[in-house]
């Protein structure tokens, strides 16, 4: 049964990928029609969801995977970056806050809390965050975008002065 559900799982994550949406949230339901607590149809449900603008559906699955699961790293970002989307953005950096107490060398959470910090104009501070995560994934192009614009905009405030 387990591989049925991991193929099944591969089908609709190649689905997502391939932007036919519905047909993946169907595959995921199937999966969790049999078992509601599969925490990978869960995740790629709500990223799916999440990838269709169905962003409060998303928020209450990755709620359901954090109350099932509090350390889980994907709910927890994926949570994060829905309330960056809806600017929370101090919300968004519990998340990603909590995400690096359980995985502190963790270059997503890095870059994201960079980005929060960011548009809450904490230019340094999102700064530190790009930087650290380019010291664990030199090659993180999130990373490196924000570090590059976090600097553009610190030195546009100090030719201000």
């Amino acid at each position: 049964m387990e591989n049925k559900f991991q193929k099944m799982l591969e089908q609709a994550s190649d689905l997502a990928e391939d932007q036919e949406f519905e047909e993946a949230i169907i595959l995921y339901d199937k999966i969790l029609k049999s078992d509601t607590k599969n925490i990978s149809a869960l995740l790629d449900k709500a990223a799916t969801l999440q990838r269709m603008g169905k962003n409060s559906q998303s928020f209450q699955l990755y709620n359901y995977v954090l109350n099932e699961d509090p350390k889980n790293l994907d709910a927890l970002i994926g949570k994060g970056t829905l309330l960056h989307a809806k600017s929370k953005f101090i919300d968004a950096i519990q998340c990603y806050d909590i995400a690096l107490k359980i995985k502190p060398r963790f270059a997503m959470a890095l870059a994201y809390k960079g980005m929060s910090l960011g548009e809450m104009g904490k230019f340094n501070d999102a700064l530190s965050c790009f930087k650290k995560a380019l010291v664990i994934d030199k090659d993180y192009d999130l990373a490196n975008m924000g570090k590059q614009k976090a600097l553009e905009l610190l030195k546009s405030k100090k030719s201000k002065k």
